[in-house]
């Protein structure tokens, strides 16, 4: 998994200047899905030396770059940010290119392709990035990479969407983005994506703050009736939900790496129109101003969650309400891990996740055969 290493990573020492974090080391668990029974939990994520530096290096870039008065050091954030260009020559086995829909409002997407035969029909793959709404882009180098391992092991076409970000555009420019991608696929399919890209399988997909706008954007897909552009499941992972209550988790894994209630409370702040609460229907999607998508022919989804992650209790809340709504939708829990973990390839469980994406879309697809 070469093309998920951080070890190449220019770092600047400075950085991590007067933080330190401890771990415990724990025993190794497989994922769980919904219906297995938890019989361990450690107090503290067991994770490598090179994970823990890079995450506190994130998390100190992060906060020096969120200033008090909402606004964000961009400045700093592009030194901090690194970005690799598309490829299109293969790169272990799976080339890239950048396509520009809306160039006023920088709105484009990277297409993943793998080196496959062209009569190979492949599914797509449409991905939002997280980084809390606020940073992070295609072409930071762990999404690159993120798609990139995606887009060879499952196999499929993946397409890695930049959206506005905020604080400078607020809510719903991200979703308008993300819907206004599907619309132009829809539309431009023939001349944009090759002959093999299969749009009657469709996955939309995101992480964190991206695993909210693919939720958004698949309730916009459902409503418009796309006549080629079919979207067959959602792959909601650690999606960032919220509200105005404070979740158990949220309380008891304060301090928690990447994530924690400042750090949320400040993107939902950013992302918000003024005046608004964290129980705007954006944030907390399963609340009392939750959108009815009981008529909807909502997708199958599986939501990831992870036990270190103080997002997990909105989450969860999140599959319980797509149930609850008559939708499909599958739980799998990684007891042991942080928000996150799937962007460090030295985790063994970023490899895990891969595969059960991919069982994932392969029964969905099964389904579709059978039907």
């Amino acid at each position: 998994m070469e093309d998920w290493s951080h070890s190449d990573l220019p770092i600047n020492p400075s950085l991590n200047r007067g933080t330190s974090i401890f771990f415990k080391y724990i025993t190794f668990f497989r994922p769980i899905t919904e219906g297995q029974k938890m019989t361990h939990r450690s107090t503290k994520p067991s994770l490598p030396l090179k994970t823990r530096i890079f995450i506190s290096l994130i998390s100190t870039a992060n906060d020096a770059a969120r200033r008090s008065d909402g606004t964000v050091n961009r400045r700093l954030l592009r030194l901090l940010d690194f970005q690799v260009p598309p490829n299109p020559k293969p790169t272990n086995s799976v080339a890239s290119s950048d396509t520009t829909i809306d160039a006023s409002r920088n709105l484009w997407f990277r297409l993943f392709s793998p080196s496959l035969p062209s009569n190979l029909l492949l599914p797509v793959v449409i991905f939002f990035h997280g980084g809390g709404f606020t940073f992070l882009s295609p072409a930071s180098r762990a999404y690159d990479a993120v798609c990139r391992g995606f887009a060879r092991k499952l196999p499929a076409f993946v397409i890695s969407v930049n959206y506005r970000l905020a604080p400078e555009h607020i809510y719903p420019s991200q979703y308008d983005d993300g819907f206004d991608v599907l619309k132009f696929l829809n539309e431009n399919d023939a001349t944009v994506l090759p002959e093999n890209a299969d749009l009657s399988r469709c996955f939309l997909a995101g992480d964190s703050a991206g695993g909210n706008v693919a939720h958004h954007v698949t309730v916009r897909a459902c409503q418009a009736g796309f006549q080629t552009l079919k979207v067959m499941g959602l792959i909601s992972i650690q999606p960032f939900f919220g509200g105005e209550e404070r979740t158990e988790a949220e309380m008891q894994l304060t301090g928690s790496l990447l994530v924690s209630v400042p750090r949320t409370d400040w993107c939902w702040k950013a992302f918000l129109p003024n005046g608004s609460n964290r129980d705007h229907k954006a944030v907390n999607v399963s609340g009392p101003n939750a959108e009815d998508i009981g008529g909807l022919d909502f997708p199958n989804t599986v939501v990831v969650v992870a036990g270190f992650d103080p997002l997990k209790d909105w989450q969860r809340r999140y599959y319980e309400w797509l149930k609850a709504c008559g939708k499909e939708a599958t739980l799998i829990d990684y007891p042991n891990m942080i928000h996150a973990f799937y962007i460090f390839p030295e985790l063994p469980e970023s490899s895990q996740l891969i595969m059960q994406v991919k069982d994932f879309i392969t029964n969905c697809c099964a389904k579709l055969q059978q039907n």
